[in-house]
This record gives C-alpha cells, sequence and structure tokens, in this order.
C-alpha cells in the first residue's frame, strides 16, 4: 500500500514490514504480539491476532540522516492490525515517554495519520488520579500531538481496516510503563460494539475521572501545517520540530494543553 508520508515508502499489511524507495532508509519491523500487550488489556485472557502491530523506528530519507541525528530527531513508521482482541479493538500498551538523557525530561510525540482511523488516547498522569482524559479520533492525513509526561496508547479506530502511521520522537526515547501497568492499563478501555463502532469503558483501577472524546484539531501554536505530510514540513524548516527532543521550546504550549 502506498502511503501519502513526504517519501517513498510503502507499507504490507500481510507481512507487516515497510518497502522504502530509492533514496529512504528503515529497518526491517519489529513485531508486537497479543502476549506483549496482555496485561494492558481490560481481559488479559482473550484471544485475537498473534502480531497487533509492528514497529520501524529510525526512517526517512539518506539525504536527511545527518540532520536527524545531530538533531536528535527520529521518525518512526507503524502498521496496526485490523480485528478485534476480545471486546477491544487493536491498540497498542500504554506509556509514558521516559526521561530522556538529552535533555533530562520527558518528550513529546507529534502522529500523523497515514491510512485508516485512529483513536490517540491520553491522559495527564498515570498515577491512581489519572487527570484529564481526551480520546482524540483522528483519519487519514491528521496530526495528533501528545505531550510530555502524559501516559498514552494507540487504537485502531476501525476493526475492519489496518492502520497506517508516522511520528516524529526523540532520538534517545525509552517507555516508562511501570504506572500503567500498577494500574492494569490506561483510565479508559476501548471498546468495540456490535455495530464495530468504538465506546470507552472505565478502569475500576483509578479513581474516577472524565473522558473528552474529541476529533484531531490543527495546531497553528507549533507552526504545523494542514494537509502537508509532517516529514515535508520538517524538510520546509528542520527547526519547526525542534520542540520534539528539546520540550523546553513548547513551554508555555504544553500549560493547559488541549489535545
Amino acid at each position: 500500500m502506498k502511503l501519502n508520508t513526504g517519501f517513498d515508502i510503502s507499507a504490507d499489511p500481510e507481512t507487516f514490514e515497510f518497502s522504502y524507495g530509492e533514496g529512504v532508509f528503515g529497518p526491517s519491523t519489529e513485531k508486537r504480539h497479543l502476549d506483549d500487550i496482555r496485561q494492558s488489556l481490560s481481559d488479559p485472557n482473550v484471544e485475537g491476532p498473534d502480531i497487533v502491530y509492528s514497529v520501524a523506528m529510525d526512517v526517512g530519507k539518506e539525504k536527511d540522516r545527518e540532520d536527524l541525528i545531530r538533531r536528535n530527531m527520529l521518525y518512526g513508521a507503524m502498521i496496526y492490525e485490523k480485528g478485534i482482541v476480545g471486546q477491544e479493538p487493536v491498540r497498542s500498551q500504554g506509556h509514558i515517554h521516559a526521561i530522556s538523557p538529552s535533555c533530562n525530561d520527558s518528550t513529546c510525540e507529534v502522529y500523523e495519520i497515514w491510512g485508516g482511523e485512529a483513536y490517540i488516547y491520553m491522559q495527564e498522569t498515570a498515577g491512581d488520579d489519572p487527570g484529564r482524559c481526551f480520546a482524540v479520533f483522528a483519519k487519514t492525513g491528521d496530526v495528533v500531538i501528545v505531550p510530555p509526561g502524559w501516559a498514552h496508547c494507540t487504537i485502531n479506530a476501525n476493526v475492519d481496516q489496518p492502520m497506517y502511521f508516522g511520528a516524529w520522537c526523540v532520538r534517545d526515547y525509552g517507555f516508562d510503563y511501570k504506572g500503567v501497568r500498577e494500574h492494569k492499563g490506561v483510565a479508559w478501555f476501548p471498546k468495540v460494539n456490535e455495530d464495530h463502532s468504538i465506546s470507552f469503558v472505565a478502569n475500576p483501577h483509578y479513581n474516577t475521572s472524565h473522558l473528552e472524546i474529541v476529533e484531531a484539531r490543527d495546531y497553528p501554536e507549533f507552526g504545523i501545517e494542514k494537509g502537508v505530510p509532517i516529514y515535508t514540513q520538517y524538510e520546509m524548516d528542520p527547526e519547526r520540530f525542534m520542540f520534539v527532543p528539546r520540550p523546553e521550546r513548547a513551554k508555555d504550549l504544553w500549560k493547559d494543553y488541549r489535545p
């Protein structure tokens, strides 16, 4: 499947691999299996697809490789399987971005949906009180930003088709699963209804919280242009996404942030 990414990359939902065109670098994907995410599901004993998603960390154009390394920026590419896992859609484990040694801070992530539909779920903390909780519905071409320090997971919002996305993140990334696993998942579980729509059910291992379901929006305050692939926007202005490896550059925007 050819994707509108800003560089020459194609996805194969059968093999969970990407193909890279001339002048594009990227690795074989790392596969995530159902057993890898069981402890974050509402029911860890369910059945479902063996491979739930795959990840290719560090993709892009050869001409940009040295600049991306110098800026400590990394672009990741993902394929999510269609189908149902118990009563849930295919999704990732919840996590917080760990403190990156390069900036001594948790960092954000900038998603771009390449194909299909997604919910980018996020909550302010992974403590007993999760704070504000959002499920951001995003379709092909939409961008969603997850701020530093927030617990989040990625959900395939359409169980009848695969979902593909790319994301800017910091090169020395790490994941902190501790709080989410202690609460047996994120604060709101996605559930597949009989008509294949998605609803959300509260996780009883947290204090009572409120979930806002919103649609993806534009981000002019971050200088992001609607309708232009975020990789192309980096090429147009390499400074544009430096708030990813240097989250302090957007410190005023993280205050009272709404996705």
